[in-house]
């Protein structure tokens, strides 16, 4: 058996706005993942810029930001064997249009800036992504041979 692994994931502002929260996450336990922390907040400027701060020099990267501070995110931490990669496929490619059927984006986004959802993209990232968003006393593990994060 696979050790657990855990990944970080976002529900964006577009997907909250359009009340797609339930839907998402009923989604991704459907997929049997385990939620161990989830949060709803909205970042601010610089919060936003700190946690996209890998893509500050991507032309995208004041649209990203002003889309992320332009209303509330739903923050989670997922458990599960292979957690990023699984969870990855799970989103679908980030343009919606060209997203396998059934994923997370070709279902709920509308474009490839609007895509309702982020996943961290690695297991360094996941360890860091997640410490920004929650402390250890945060996440609740359910299952017992987890691995730290």
């Amino acid at each position: 058996m696979a050790a657990v692994a855990h990944t970080l994931g976002l529900i964006k502002p577009d997907a909250v706005e359009a009340g797609l929260m339930g839907r998402i996450l009923s989604d991704i336990e459907a997929a049997g993942f385990r939620i161990a922390a989830m949060k709803m907040l909205r970042l601010s400027r610089a919060q936003a810029e700190a946690f996209y701060a890998v893509h500050r020099e991507r032309p995208f990267f004041a649209s990203l930001v002003e889309f992320m501070t332009s209303g509330p995110v739903v923050a989670f931490v997922i458990e599960g064997e292979n957690a990023v990669e699984r969870y990855r496929q799970l989103m679908g490619a980030t343009d919606p249009a060209k997203a396998e059927p059934n994923t997370l984006r070709a279902r709920y986004a509308q474009n490839i800036e609007r895509n309702a959802v982020h996943g961290s993209d690695s297991p360094t990232s996941a360890r860091r992504e997640i410490a920004f968003f929650f402390s250890e006393l945060e996440l609740v593990s359910l299952n017992a041979e987890v691995v730290a994060v």
